[in-house]
C-alpha cells in the first residue's frame, strides 16, 4: 500500500507543448524520425564508413558490402530494410512494424545525399567515438519519435518471437553476427573498433532517451515518522511518499519515505534527516529521468 502527501507549495505546470495524441503529435513524432535519421545519416558518412567500422545493423552490413563488392551503401541499405519491413508486418503485426516505414525509407536516402561529405577523421578509434555519439543521439531521438528505422532491429524482433529468446539476447545475436562478419571480412582490428562504436551508440541512446537528468532519489528510514515528513514538507519543500514496509530481520512494520531531489537538493536533504533523526536509515541514488509535478512533463 502506498500513499503520498500533497507538497505544501504546489508547483505549477503548463500545458504540454505537444499534446500526447492527436495530429500534432503524429506530426511532431514524424519530424523527430526525420531529424533523427539525418543525424545518423551523418554519422555514418562522416564517421563509420570512411574508417571502415561496421558496428552492427543493416548499416555495418552495407559497410561490409561497400568494402568487399563496392556496392553503394544506401541501396544495400534498401535491399535489406524493406524485406525486413514487410517480414516484420506480416510476422509481428502492423502497429509493431508501421511506425518504422518512415524511418526505413528516409535513413537510407539521407546516407545516399550525404555521401561526398568529407571524412573529418581517419583514425578509427575516433571514427568509433564519434560515429557512435552521433548513431546514439539520432537513433535516440526516432526512438523519442516512438519509431525505428527498421533493419536488424525488426529481425531481433522476429527472431524473439519465434523463438522466445530474450530481446537483449536476440539484439546481440543479430549485431554480433555483423561485427563478427566485419571481423573476418575486413581486418578483426575493425571489429574491435566496431565494439567501441556498439557501446557508445547504446549509452547515447539511454542519454538522449532518459535525459542528462541530476535527480536524486532518496529511500528515508527513520522512527521519527511524523517530525520527518514535516521537515521534508515544510523545510525542503518537496513532497514524499510513504511506503509501508516490513523488517526482513525483526518483521515489524516501518514507514520508508522515498523523496525525489535535485541535485543541489541533496546535501540539504541529509543535513535536515540527519537533524530530526541521527540514526535514520538513508539511501540516495541517481535518478535517470523524474516526470510529473515539480519536475519534467511526461510526453
Amino acid at each position: 500500500m502506498m500513499t503520498t502527501s500533497s507538497q505544501s507549495n504546489a508547483r505549477r505546470r503548463k500545458p504540454p507543448m505537444i499534446p500526447l495524441t492527436g495530429p500534432l503529435r503524429n506530426s511532431w513524432d514524424a519530424a523527430l524520425i526525420v531529424i533523427g535519421a539525418c543525424i545518423m545519416a551523418l554519422a555514418f558518412n562522416l564517421f563509420l564508413l570512411p574508417n571502415h567500422i561496421a558496428s552492427g545493423g543493416v548499416a555495418g552490413i552495407s559497410i561490409i558490402a561497400s568494402e568487399v563488392m563496392g556496392i553503394e551503401p544506401a541501396y544495400t541499405q534498401w535491399v535489406f530494410n524493406i524485406p525486413l519491413f514487410v517480414a516484420g508486418y506480416l510476422l509481428l503485426g502492423h502497429q509493431a512494424s508501421i511506425r518504422s516505414l518512415l524511418g526505413t525509407i528516409v535513413l537510407p536516402m539521407f546516407i545516399y545525399l550525404t555521401r561526398d561529405l568529407p571524412a573529418p577523421t581517419t583514425n578509427p578509434l575516433l571514427g568509433a567515438l564519434y560515429g557512435g555519439i552521433g548513431v546514439g543521439i539520432g537513433l535516440g531521438i526516432v526512438f523519442r519519435g516512438r519509431g525505428s528505422t527498421g533493419g536488424m532491429a525488426i529481425l531481433a524482433q522476429i527472431i524473439h518471437k519465434l523463438t522466445g529468446f530474450s530481446m537483449s539476447f536476440c539484439v546481440i545475436l543479430t549485431d554480433g553476427t555483423v561485427i563478427l562478419l566485419a571481423g573476418l571480412l575486413l581486418k578483426p582490428e575493425q571489429a574491435l573498433y566496431a565494439l567501441i562504436g556498439l557501446f557508445v551508440t547504446s549509452k547515447m541512446i539511454d542519454a538522449v532517451e532518459l535525459g542528462f537528468s541530476n535527480s536524486k532519489v532518496a529511500y528515508i528510514i527513520s522512527d521519527e515518522i511524523e517530525p520527518m515528513r514535516l521537515a521534508i514538507l515544510n523545510d525542503l519543500d518537496r513532497g514524499l511518499t510513504k511506503l509501508n514496509a516490513q523488517g526482513g530481520y525483526t518483521g515489524d512494520d516501518r514507514t520508508v519515505f522515498m523523496v525525489v531531489v535535485g541535485q543541489n537538493e541533496a546535501s540539504r536533504l541529509k543535513t535536515i534527516v540527519r537533524a530530526v533523526d541521527p540514526d535514520a536509515f538513508v539511501i540516495i541514488s541517481n535518478a535517470h529521468e523524474v516526470l510529473g509535478k515539480g519536475f519534467k512533463l511526461p510526453g
